[in-house]
């Protein structure tokens, strides 16, 4: 897994989908990221179904988040995404449109970077309660690098029920 530029980190990746067949759209992406040399999957959370932000008329999504261990730089992995995304049918038009599935990275190692192409930790993790839940629930010791705060402490501050967060029964991918 690790290659001859990087060592190998540890990342975590948001899914998501409300298009279609929404628990088979994130089983496809896992299934695609368990096929990328230089990546591997230790954890996946439960699934959860949200309310949609942003755009509130669309369809309910459905989210879970996967830690793996990486030796692709954050911008190699975000390159690998967004081809996962195009594969599986994502096509990008407008913000906050529905998806057939969405692969974010939340977080890389301990790294902080503000790029125009690329946001670590993601901007909007540490206010979506759909992301801090299965973090929690995967990385309870996980520790927001640019907010120097555990997960728990995060996720304290939210109005998680307000979100409308509801975990699946068998949610496991």
């Amino acid at each position: 897994m690790k290659t001859s530029k990087e060592k190998a980190v540890r990342a975590y990746i948001g899914l998501g989908s409300n298009l279609g067949k929404r628990l088979g759209n994130i089983r496809s992406a896992i299934a695609a990221l368990e096929q990328v040399p230089g990546i591997a999957i230790n954890n996946v959370s439960s699934v959860y179904e949200t309310e949609p932000l942003g755009n509130v008329n669309q369809p309910k999504f459905l989210n879970s988040v996967a830690e793996i261990e990486t030796g692709l730089s954050a911008t190699e992995l975000l390159m690998t995404l967004q081809r996962i995304e195009k594969h599986l049918g994502r096509k990008r038009q407008l913000k906050d449109e529905p998806r057939v599935i969405d692969l974010d990275i939340l977080y890389y190692d301990r790294l902080v970077i503000s790029t125009e192409q690329l946001t670590i930790p993601h901007a909007q993790a540490a206010v979506r309660a759909f992301v801090m839940i299965p973090l929690l629930e995967i990385s309870p010791d996980l520790v927001d690098p640019s907010r120097k705060k555990k997960i728990s402490e995060i996720l304290a501050s939210l109005d998680a029920k307000g979100q409308g967060v509801r975990k699946l029964k068998k949610s496991r991918y």
